[in-house]
């Protein structure tokens, strides 16, 4: 952190001696919304960077792993925060019923929710029922493009969405199927193979950071398709021009693919 973002290690470094926090940085977009994007690509941007706080877990030197979740936050707000200015903030507690949360998260277009019971204990690298993180995922159309085979059928739908009479490629899909849905899919794929690469940008010249981008190289694992099916898909945000954990929902025989383009 001190070498990228030397902005947050400076005001970082005002934290009190033998203190170690828990937070997440942030990158803002124009509207003042999280860009998971941005912070990926962040330094071609003029976008703010931020570092909320969200967990104290040792304060001078004393361990708060086994303190209740109330009690670390208290010291964090009486202790902590006053000492840090901007770019660090802390993420504040939300008060409301969870259904008026993730209408509120819909509605500002952000990736969903982190909640923690008041009284747990800080558990590192553990998935406990102490605490669960939600996402409130988007979803749209997409045109299937190819697939990558298994050994009994597919292992991802490669998917995209039309730009004027270009299909671009969007994402492979793994996620969201059953092995009875696989099995059920593929006789639906298998009649449409056909041996002509539909989508326009392909090969991608890097896999990316997240390995999202199809090469030459990963190509040669594909099998493509005729660009006449399609399938309602759900995912947490667009990254460019890849989506970002999407999942497979189901087929539609009722939206033209050549009306399927990018929502925003």
């Amino acid at each position: 952190m001190a070498i990228r973002y030397p902005i947050i290690a400076k005001a970082l470094a005002k934290l009190p001696d033998n203190t170690v926090v828990d937070g997440e940085l942030v990158a803002l977009d124009e509207d003042d919304r999280p860009s998971f994007n941005l912070l990926q690509n962040y330094g071609n941007s003029s976008g703010p960077l931020l570092f909320f706080i969200f967990d104290l877990l040792v304060l001078s030197g004393r361990d708060l792993k086994d303190e209740p979740l109330e009690t670390r936050r208290g010291l964090l707000e009486k202790k902590v925060m006053p000492k840090l200015t901007d770019p660090v903030r802390l993420s504040p507690a939300l008060e409301g019923s969870m259904k008026e949360l993730i209408a509120s998260v819909k509605e500002n277009g952000l990736e969903g929710l982190v909640a923690k019971r008041k009284d747990s204990v800080y558990q590192p690298g553990l998935r406990t029922g102490l605490w669960r993180k939600m996402r409130v995922n988007v979803g749209q159309e997409f045109v299937i493009g190819g697939y990558t085979p298994s050994a009994k059928n597919f292992d991802a739908m490669v998917i995209g969405v039309y730009e004027g009479r270009r299909l671009l490629y969007s994402a492979r899909v793994r996620n969201g199927f059953t092995p009875v849905t696989r099995e059920k899919l593929f006789k639906v794929l298998k009649p449409y193979e056909t041996d002509k690469c539909p989508f326009a940008n392909l090969p991608e010249l890097k896999s990316g950071r997240w390995g999202v981008g199809l090469t030459s190289a990963k190509m040669k694992d594909c099998r493509w398709l005729e660009p006449s099916l399609v399938a309602q898909f759900e995912f947490l945000e667009w990254s460019g021009n890849h989506l970002r954990h999407p999942h497979f929902v189901a087929m539609r025989d009722d939206k033209d693919p050549r009306k399927v383009v990018k929502e925003t």
